[in-house]
């Protein structure tokens, strides 16, 4: 959907003007949500920060051509069927800060698409979807931010958190980013609380991870990511929440741009630079499944480093998982890091059905690990109906 541009000029001047910051003290409140309401009645949503309840329509196909934020006290509903379609750019997004509310209540009929606005949608084409909350992180004193900028916090001591609702969801061809350090992923959940509910997401063809969860407690149900450029599930600076049925696919011909892609990624702390942090990472999966459908290749961005790569300080649980398929896989459990190793307390349970051998080890240092060539069922299929995905 393209905008006429002297539409979107003009309300960007109103943005530029503070206009639909919709602040109580501002004398023409109501004429500002009035404005806001109408930029959202034109489909467009763009820079600026909602502090009101603002509900979208599913009739309207809405362009995205800036970063949009849902600031404290600030609701975004947005109901079943609606489709979000975002210009190219990292500074395209969404953001909902700490005591902002989210709701995006798709249905497995009418489920919620966020996705590309190009007619050649790619990887990285925008930033997706990220939410800040109040859950503690590995330090329960630590107030991290974004990447984003400095000014957007996340983290506190509020473990049933609440950021709203997400369930049936596709964030596609996300990911964009400003360097090569500096990039947006799938789904961003930084300090998000467990009173927040997030079940059935499906995250095709983004760059860097499918999820990221940095801190916090929420639990995430119900999760399909295909062709992820880099991790497909990555925990860091004391998650400690559950992730139920993930499903992680690499279709064939699929080629990663990043050094060391893996299924599971999972540090302690951040980036590893505070292994005395209180409260690693200490978090549980279950039924789990990584697809790879690759030919073999022992050329790098053609294999998968690591099925589960625990470092840092994480303990992890990891139930009932199942590697599957084809492709080269260098290592299929790798507890070891420079900057320090993974939880030796760390429990993993894993059935390989590669029909590849693995061309590293099958098990890099040290934790309770069981190996077994069958037995394990990881996460089912039917499940992911909804997204059309063809198994």
């Amino acid at each position: 959907m393209k905008k006429n541009f002297l539409n979107v000029l003009i309300i960007a001047i109103f943005l530029v003007a503070g206009v639909v910051s919709c602040n109580k003290d501002n004398n023409n409140e109501v004429d500002d949500r009035a404005l806001m309401v109408r930029m959202a009645d034109e489909g467009i949503l763009i820079s600026g920060t909602l502090t009101e309840k603002l509900e979208l329509k599913s009739n309207i196909e809405y362009e995205l051509t800036g970063s949009f934020v849902v600031g404290p006290k600030g609701e975004l509903h947005i109901p079943a069927g609606t489709v979000i379609k975002a210009n190219q750019g990292f500074s395209n997004y969404i953001l909902v800060l700490q005591d902002g509310k989210i709701f995006a209540n798709g249905t497995a009929d009418k489920p919620i698409k966020m996705t590309s606005n190009s007619d050649s949608p790619q990887q990285g084409d925008w930033g997706g979807l990220i939410i800040n909350g109040r859950a503690p992180l590995a330090d329960p004193n630590e107030v991290g931010s974004t990447e984003i900028s400095a000014k957007h916090k996340y983290g506190g001591n509020k473990v049933d958190d609440n950021s709203g609702v997400l369930t049936y969801l596709i964030l596609e061809y996300t990911g964009a980013r400003s360097s090569a350090d500096v990039e947006h992923n799938g789904l961003t959940l930084n300090g998000v609380g467990n009173g927040t509910k997030i079940e059935n997401i499906f995250i095709p063809h983004g760059a860097d991870d499918g999820i990221e969860f940095f801190g916090g407690s929420v639990n995430v149900k119900n999760l399909l990511v295909v062709n992820s450029d880099d991790d497909m599930f990555d925990f860091t600076q004391g998650y400690t929440g559950t992730l139920e049925n993930c499903y992680g696919i690499w279709e064939p011909g699929f080629v990663s741009s990043e050094s060391d892609p893996r299924g599971i990624e999972a540090d302690g702390n951040l980036d590893g630079k505070n292994p005395n942090h209180p409260n690693q990472s200490n978090f549980t999966v279950k039924n789990m499944t990584i697809d790879l459908r690759l030919a073999p290749s022992t050329d790098e961005g053609k294999y998968m480093h690591a099925a589960i790569k625990i470092r840092r300080g994480a303990k992890a649980t990891v139930e009932n998982a199942l590697i599957k398929g084809q492709g080269q896989l260098r290592d299929l459990v790798d507890m070891t890091d420079k900057k320090g190793d993974g939880n030796s307390g760390s429990v993993i349970n894993i059935t390989n059905k590669l029909s590849t051998p693995i061309f590293g080890k099958e098990t890099k240092g040290t934790a309770n690990i069981t190996i077994k060539d069958d037995g394990n069922t990881g996460c089912p299929t039917n499940i992911f109906g909804w997204t059309g995905y063809k198994f």
